[in-house]
């Protein structure tokens, strides 16, 4: 159980009921589950930071398969249970091997992946384990994806780490019903 009660309007002070209601009329009513649950706490920080996952998701340019990467990556780097379930089949879905999931989820040592895989795959890993990249493994990213596409996957990967903290933090439920396996933490 989360570590927190699901909110509901009449528990939100009446500045921030107006996102509050914006951030739940596509749900039907409170949010129950997700790092949405936990960050429907400040109301109005969640609809800013939803602006930006709109874009993300809806109108960069970026693959759908790259996209799936990046997520899977951080949610794996983050040890967060509920990115990592919420993403490990559409990554598969959209073209993944399973053996790169597998691998990564088990964090054994990564098959050989198509170019552009790669070039996230080498980008991200450093990033997360360094914060900071090498002028070879920036230039191989960049090279690959171009400046702004390396700017979105970027703020996506810090986009998701910040899902992560929350789902973390506040212990957010896993859905009973799951395809993949949880992470070994």
């Amino acid at each position: 159980m989360a570590r927190t009660p699901t909110v509901t309007r009449d528990q939100v002070p009446e500045q921030f009921r107006g996102a509050f209601d914006a951030e739940t009329s596509d749900n039907g009513g409170p949010i129950d589950n997700g790092p949405g649950s936990a960050m429907i706490h400040s109301p109005e920080m969640r609809r800013r930071a939803n602006h930006l996952v709109h874009y993300l998701r809806e109108e960069s340019e970026l693959p759908q398969k790259i996209q799936e990467l990046a997520k899977l990556i951080t949610g794996r780097m983050m040890d967060c249970q509920f990115i990592w379930n919420a993403h490990a089949a559409w990554g598969r879905r959209e073209g993944l091997s399973d053996a790169l999931v597998d691998a990564l989820r088990d964090k054994e040592p990564l098959p050989a992946a198509p170019p552009d895989e790669q070039a996230l795959i080498d980008y991200a890993t450093e990033l997360f384990a360094t914060n900071r990249v090498t002028q070879e493994t920036f230039q191989a990213a960049i090279d690959r994806f171009g400046a702004q596409q390396l700017t979105e996957l970027t703020t996506m990967m810090g986009y998701y780490s910040l899902l992560a903290l929350n789902a973390n933090a506040f212990e957010i439920d896993l859905p009973e019903e799951r395809t993949e396996p949880v992470l070994p933490v």
